[in-house]
């Protein structure tokens, strides 16, 4: 019914049914991965009203558990990436995997369990995932996307830029055309539009794309 990907590793569907409502995968060495993909097999749907409540838990070097919501999935969103780099690991939020004590957590911190539990969506709206990074990873990912998006935009515009001379020469010849000219370029209106648009319908399908 579910799985989940990593990425440069194989698809991982290794399921274990704790009851009816409750799933969860073992996931090995996440030391150095920062997102997962969740998703429906597509062998069966929830039930109607009901969608999976996703939940983590990264034990500590000490042992500690800590379950922590990091989203959800439904049948009309049967996937969804997670980022899950920077939360801490043993911290802990009250859900419905906190009482999870009959179920061995991973031996080792660098191992982690993910919990898919059936959830009313009315109950999931209510919901509020745990957060992976502090305001300083934040501010860092925001300066990210703005040098990215700014080098999209100049390589984009600059494969379009047009010289002064290139200009004249397209509308008249001659020496005195050419000996009036100067070095500046020229971008026209409709590579900024084209580029705009381009870039919005990039973000609309996927925000992360920019990371890739």
């Amino acid at each position: 019914m579910f799985a989940v990907i990593i990425a440069g590793r194989l698809v991982q569907t290794d399921l274990n049914a704790i009851d009816e409502t409750k799933f969860m995968f073992t996931l090995m060495d996440l030391d150095n991965v920062n997102h997962i993909v969740v998703f429906m097999t597509g062998q069966q749907a929830f039930p109607e009203g009901v969608g999976g409540a996703v939940y983590m838990n990264w034990p500590s070097k000490n042992g500690e558990s800590g379950w922590q919501l990091i989203g959800h999935i439904t049948n009309q969103k049967p996937s969804s990436i997670f980022k899950i780099s920077g939360f801490q690991k043993g911290a802990s939020n009250e859900n419905i995997f906190s009482d999870m004590s009959s179920f061995p957590s991973p031996e080792q911190p660098h191992h982690a369990q993910l919990g898919i539990s059936l959830e009313p969506l009315t109950q999931l709206a209510q919901q509020v995932p745990a957060t992976s990074g502090s305001s300083v990873e934040e501010g860092h990912t925001f300066n990210d996307f703005a040098n990215k998006m700014i080098l999209s935009f100049y390589n984009f515009a600059s494969s379009f830029s047009t010289s002064k001379q290139e200009i004249a020469e397209a509308v008249v010849t001659g020496v005195n055309a050419r000996s009036t000219v100067t070095e500046q370029n020229f971008i026209p209106v409709s590579v900024l539009e084209n580029w705009l648009k381009q870039f919005q319908n990039k973000l609309s399908r996927d925000v992360n794309f920019w990371k890739k």
